[in-house]
C-alpha cells in the first residue's frame, strides 16, 4: 500500500513546474491520468525518450484529448466525477477559455481538489503574461542575492522558480486533501512561479522587510556569518561552516591557529564578518596545507559542519550519498532499464516508488476510457472525431 494510493489524479500540466508537482503526488502512489492533445508534443522540449522527459513523468498513465472539442470536454468532466484532483499549470486566462476552470468543475464534483500553478499569480498586471523559470528568479531578487560580489545577476544553476512552485503546489494539495477529510468539500489551491520563488528567498527577503537591508551578492560566504566558506585543500576545495564562537573555537583548534582566537579582529561574530576576507585568507593558509580527507576526518572528529565540493558524478560516488535513496530503477520498454531520481522524503511504513516509466502520447486512451464507461464504439467514435 502506497499513501495516495486512493486518490486520482488529473494532470493537465507541461513543462517542469506542474508536473514537479505530480510528480510528487505520483511517487506516494496516486493515480494520475497525463492528459495531451492528440498528435502534437506539445509537452516535450527534448523528446519523449529523453532523460529529462522521462524522469519528470514517471507512474504515469497516458490519455490523449482534444480539449477545444466538446465531445473531448464531457470526457473531461467524466474523468473529474471519479477524481480527486486536477493539476494545470496554464497561463490563468486559458482555464476558463476552456470552460475548466475551478468554479466549473467544482459544480461537477465539489470534493474536487485544483491546483494551479501560473508565471505570476492569477491576479494583478501581470497575470496573463508567459512565465518562465529564470524570469521568475530575475523578478524574485534571488539573482542579485546569487553568484560573486560585483560579478552581476546571476541564475541560479537550476531551475528552482519550477522547483519551488511544484513542491508548494503538492504541498498545498496534500493540506487539501487532508482538510478535506473533515469538511467534504474540495477546493482551489493555487501558486506561481514568483511566489513560490520569493517565499524561497526565506530570510534574505525578511532581511529587507524587517531591517530594511537589500542583500547584496557574497559569492560562497554566507550574507551574514563569518567565517563559512569554500576553502582549497591541497586535492580539491571544501566548504566549512564555523561561525558560531564554539565551532570558531573547534575550527582554531583542528586548524592548529590558536593565534586566530587570541586576535581581537576576531573575538565575536560581528568581528569576524567585519574581518572576513582577512580572516578566510588565514583559514585558506592553513587548509591548504593538507587533502581534503584529512579535513574531513579532523573536522568531524571536532565536531565542525564541513563537506566536500563535489561535482554530479563525484556526489553519486560519495559513500554518504550511496547511503541514501537517491536513485530508482525502472524498466523502459523501449529504452531497457533506466537509472531516474529517487524520491526525496522517506516514509518508514509506506515509502514512495517510482513504478513504470513515463508513458508513450496515448498510450492508455482506450484503457482509461473504458474504465470510465465508454464503450468501443464511442471511443472509436471520438477518435473520429478527432477528440481524442
Amino acid at each position: 500500500m502506497l499513501p495516495l494510493d486512493h486518490i486520482k489524479v488529473i494532470d493537465l500540466t507541461r513543462a517542469r513546474s506542474g508536473p514537479t508537482c505530480v510528480r510528487l503526488l505520483s511517487q506516494m502512489g496516486a493515480d494520475v491520468i497525463q492528459i495531451e492533445v492528440p498528435g502534437t508534443e506539445e509537452n516535450i522540449m527534448t523528446g519523449r525518450h529523453h532523460y529529462d522527459y522521462q524522469n519528470l513523468h514517471v507512474n504515469k498513465r497516458n490519455l490523449t484529448l482534444n480539449l477545444k472539442t466538446e465531445a473531448a470536454r464531457q470526457v473531461l468532466l467524466r474523468l473529474v466525477q471519479r477524481s480527486d484532483v486536477l493539476v494545470e499549470n496554464f497561463r490563468p486566462d486559458v482555464k476558463h477559455r476552456l470552460k475548466i476552470d475551478y468554479d466549473t468543475l467544482a459544480e461537477v464534483n465539489p470534493r474536487l481538489v485544483y491546483a494551479s500553478i501560473s508565471g505570476f499569480g492569477q491576479t494583478g498586471p501581470d497575470r496573463d503574461r508567459p512565465g518562465l523559470d529564470q524570469i521568475a528568479q530575475g523578478m524574485s531578487g534571488v539573482m542579485t542575492v546569487n553568484g560573486a560580489p560585483g560579478g552581476g545577476p546571476m541564475r541560479v544553476g537550476l531551475p528552482i522558480a519550477d522547483l519551488s512552485a511544484g513542491f508548494m503546489a503538492a504541498y498545498g494539495v496534500a493540506v487539501a486533501l487532508l482538510e478535506r477529510e473533515r469538511s467534504g468539500r474540495g477546493q482551489w489551491v493555487h501558486t506561481s512561479l514568483l511566489q513560490a520563488m520569493i517565499h524561497t528567498m526565506e530570510f534574505q527577503a525578511v532581511r529587507w522587510l524587517m531591517a530594511d537591508e537589500v542583500p547584496q551578492q557574497v559569492g560562497n560566504n554566507h550574507p551574514i556569518q563569518a567565517p563559512t566558506g569554500v576553502y582549497q585543500a591541497s586535492d580539491g576545495r571544501i566548504i566549512i561552516q564555523a561561525a558560531g564562537q564554539t565551532m570558531f573555537t573547534r575550527l582554531c583548534n583542528a586548524i592548529e591557529a590558536p593565534e586566530l582566537l587570541a586576535d581581537p579582529r576576531f573575538a565575536n561574530m560581528r568581528d569576524r564578518f567585519t574581518h572576513r576576507a582577512v580572516l578566510d585568507a588565514e583559514i585558506d593558509k592553513r587548509i591548504g596545507m593538507r587533502t581534503m580527507a584529512d579535513w574531513m576526518r579532523l573536522l568531524a572528529e571536532v565536531g565542525v559542519p564541513a563537506g566536500p565540493i563535489l561535482n554530479v558524478e563525484q556526489c553519486f560516488e560519495n559513500e554518504q550519498v550511496q547511503t541514501l535513496p537517491v536513485r530508482a530503477m525502472v524498466h523502459h520498454p523501449m529504452l531497457g532499464d533506466i537509472t531516474l531520481m529517487g524520491p526525496g522524503v522517506n516514509l518508514a511504513r509506506t515509502p514512495a516508488s517510482i513504478r513504470t516509466p513515463a508513458p508513450e502520447q496515448g498510450q492508455h486512451t482506450a484503457e482509461i476510457l473504458s474504465e470510465i464507461g465508454y464503450s468501443e464504439a464511442e471511443v472509436a467514435a471520438l477518435q473520429q472525431q478527432g477528440a481524442v
